[in-house]
């Protein structure tokens, strides 16, 4: 008699990604900006530690700015980062509309 003996599943991979509603604060800063011409392309990538929003002026080159979710620094830093194409921290905080209003100055320019 030959009984089997299932090898045990591989522990299923734990990625950080954004909720929906993330998402759509995100997605209505980056609709604004394309409309204003600032902004072309972008990505999503959902890692293990942090998920990445990056924006593009142009598809084939290095994002401007990169919006990260990290949950791990939750209770410290705060889970959400806007980072510059240098990699400089421009905001960090806790509310992602709040941390996000470093790139909406770009949309107010002075009218003449």
């Amino acid at each position: 008699m030959n009984s089997l003996t299932p090898f045990p599943a591989p522990p299923a991979r734990e990625v950080v990604s954004f909720h929906r509603t993330e998402l759509n604060v995100i997605l209505s800063l980056y609709g604004r900006m394309v409309a204003a011409g600032e902004w072309r392309d972008y990505g999503i990538s959902a890692l293990r530690e942090v998920a990445v929003f990056s924006v593009f002026r142009r598809t084939a080159e290095n994002p401007l700015y990169r919006i990260e979710k990290r949950p791990k620094l939750r209770n410290r830093q705060g889970e959400y980062a806007v980072i510059g194409m240098d990699g400089q921290v421009l905001k960090r905080g806790h509310d992602l509309k709040t941390v996000l209003r470093v790139l909406e100055r770009k949309l107010i320019r002075s009218v003449e």
